[in-house]
């Protein structure tokens, strides 16, 4: 059991060092052509809407019996004509390294270096239902001016935080979680949610 546990946590770590070696890269190559705001933004939609939703695709852009230029030409066909050149060639390289399965993790790394880049943080939200747009804006906003840096949210949903939320920037929480109304909120509507755990979030920024 320790055994499979220790191997996975090598495989999880050497999965992160070739993300930040290619991102790097991409990142790098992105910069040069004026394009990385672009780029990050579509290596996230590549990962995001075609990578997670399709086993297919994973296990296709993973596998070693998929030769190089069987892979060139599935990336062409889903992403050439919509996606800059600099990510579609970098894609490329990665098939033809071995490497696609990693996208992943370049993703990941991309998001982090190109975090620091702009001097912005990440806060890691949790909340009982996933954010709507104006509570995520209101959330970012009013930690952006809480840190005097730009913001982006990393967000996840546990329901078992019903009636709250909680936030991580670095090394400090802020947990605003009512978990033992669970009964009272459920008969809430969503907007009542919203606007009351966007209160709550108030109370404790502002502490």
């Amino acid at each position: 059991m320790s055994e499979a546990v220790k191997h996975e946590t090598v495989l999880d770590t050497g999965a992160e060092q070739l993300g930040k070696t290619y991102a790097r890269a991409l990142v790098g190559a992105a910069k040069n052509a004026g394009v990385t705001d672009k780029v990050i933004e579509q290596l996230g939609t590549l990962v995001d809407d075609y990578l997670n939703p399709s086993p297919q695709l994973r296990a296709a852009f993973a596998s070693p019996r998929i030769d190089e230029e069987e892979k060139s030409r599935v990336i062409d066909k889903l992403f050439g004509q919509n996606f800059e050149p600099v990510l579609v060639k970098f894609l490329k390289v990665m098939a033809g390294r071995g490497r696609l399965g990693f996208v992943n993790a370049v993703r990941d790394a991309a998001d982090d270096i190109h975090d620091e880049m702009l001097n912005r943080v990440v806060a890691t939200v949790q909340t009982a239902v996933p954010l709507d747009d104006a509570l995520r804006s209101q959330i970012t906003d009013q930690l952006a001016s809480r840190m005097h840096k730009q913001v982006r949210l990393r967000e996840s949903v546990d329901p078992d935080l019903i009636g709250g939320m909680v936030i991580r920037v670095g090394d400090r929480v802020y947990d605003s979680s009512v978990a033992n109304r669970l009964n009272k909120m459920a008969r809430r509507t969503r907007d009542g949610f919203s606007s009351q755990i966007l209160q709550r979030f108030e109370q404790f920024t502002s502490e």
